[in-house]
């Protein structure tokens, strides 16, 4: 919709007003959590660390993201903070040579996790990879000290350990010293893939000197190719994004059926994912559209489609307001709570539908789910978001205690305020945002 006058809230300087408010909220609330030695703590329901989680890579690396991105909008303290977390993944002054808690020195790559007597998990995910990739991204795009270097480092772990260019998609788990590779393959780190190859593709072509052209382009086609896989996948599935595959990329629909509520590989469709996939299929065909490209398939109709089904599956099912967190491959909800980041995508997506469309639907779904939000998902008292939420809208702590990081919710102040494209950082960094 470049040059026209956005539908409902999102056209109005007010919304956008408040949006910007809210976001600068969300970084005061979070801004005790860096952890002693580097990166950043779990925070509870009143924003200080709870070290019995330890410190985990995507966490940290979801904090370096937003505080980068605070920086990136002018925060005042919000580029140290950044420096902190981006601290528990790389030495800004030593790099390669220096000790970071999180960065394995010896095989590469980053734990999942150091436990609060600075003990490493086991094992190395495609999940926390991809998000070492957009926080240094974000933090290249802002200028702080040594992201550069582990923005490369980070590129060079995930092509080396996680790209199948056969498959032209992401394996998902490695053991530690990337020896064994597990056969399961999963679309939540394809997921993120996504949103690291478009950000890492931007800041390629944007910030650094060369303008690499060339390797932008190569994340660039990788971002795409996942999207249209996806697309044809759940195109296949009634429009329901399949979660879980085999090694040959086979689905699986039937797996973790006595884990229902796992919090990062649930049975059945996660609401929230068809949601997510639905915006990143635009931000795709944006960039793609940006770059002179045809995007390899109806990304604008897939997305729509996605988006009606997580809706018609998800909003409002069960007698009361809110999303469900998974259903079967019927559409009948498994898990009836609430996840604070299934609202955050759902408005996310839905401003994205309003920004490529201009249809207002879109617009006023989007004003639909933040009364939402301001009504039940909200802390009014203690500040952030209850990041879970039982089937009658009250606070819970079963999959999700306390509010472990910012990432979902400042997205959702920034999507409705930014172009398609570029992605977030660059978009910021370019002068780009509304408001």
């Amino acid at each position: 919709m470049s040059g026209q006058q956005l539908p409902g809230w999102l056209g109005q300087p007010t919304h956008r007003a408040w949006l910007d408010e809210h976001c600068r909220d969300l970084l005061a609330f979070g801004q005790l959590f860096p952890a002693e030695g580097g990166g950043a703590a779990w925070l509870d329901e009143v924003g200080e660390p709870d070290p019995s989680h330890g410190v985990q890579t995507w966490i940290t690396a979801r904090m370096a993201h937003v505080y980068s991105l605070g920086h990136l909008l002018g925060v005042p303290g919000a580029g140290a903070l950044a420096d902190e977390a981006l601290a528990g993944l790389w030495d800004a002054e030593d790099g390669a040579d220096g000790e970071a808690p999180l960065r394995d020195s010896v095989n590469g790559g980053w734990f999942s996790k150091v436990d609060s007597g600075g003990t490493p998990a086991e094992g190395k995910a495609c999940y926390d990879h991809a998000f070492v990739i957009l926080a240094s991204s974000t933090a290249t795009a802002a200028g702080r000290p040594g992201a550069a270097a582990l923005f490369d480092e980070a590129l060079s772990v995930y092509e080396q350990r996680f790209w199948d260019e056969a498959a032209g998609m992401p394996v998902d788990t490695w053991d530690t010293a990337f020896t064994t590779l597990d056969d399961y393959r999963g679309i939540n780190g394809a997921m993120h893939s996504v949103e690291a190859c478009l950000a890492a593709s931007d800041v390629l072509a944007d910030v650094y000197d060369d303008d690499d052209d060339e390797r932008a382009a190569l994340w660039r086609a990788r971002a795409l190719g996942i999207l249209a896989k996806v697309a044809d996948w759940s195109s296949a599935n009634s429009w329901r994004v399949p979660e879980h595959f085999d090694s040959s990329w086979s689905v699986q629909l039937e797996y973790n059926a006595d884990k229902k509520a796992d919090p990062f590989k649930p049975y059945g469709a996660t609401i929230g994912h068809g949601l997510e996939w639905s915006r990143l299929l635009l931000h795709g065909d944006a960039t793609a559209r940006a770059a002179g490209e045809v995007p390899p398939a109806d990304f604008v109709g897939a997305a729509k489609a996605l988006f009606a089904q997580a809706v018609a599956d998800g909003w409002h099912v069960d007698g009361r307001p809110g999303f469900v967190y998974t259903t079967d491959w019927s559409g009948k909800p498994v898990v009836r709570d609430r996840m604070h980041w299934v609202p955050a995508e759902a408005t996310a997506a839905a401003a994205a539908l309003a920004i490529a469309t201009g249809a207002p639907t879109y617009a006023a779904q989007y004003a639909l789910w933040w009364d939402h939000i301001a009504d039940v998902v909200l802390d009014h008292e203690e500040g952030s978001w209850h990041h879970q939420l039982d089937e009658r809208n009250l606070p819970s702590g079963t999959v999700w205690p306390g509010k472990a990081d910012l990432y979902h919710a400042v997205g959702a102040t920034l999507v409705p305020r930014l172009p398609l494209a570029p992605s977030q950082a660059t978009a910021v960094r370019q002068g780009l945002l509304r408001g």
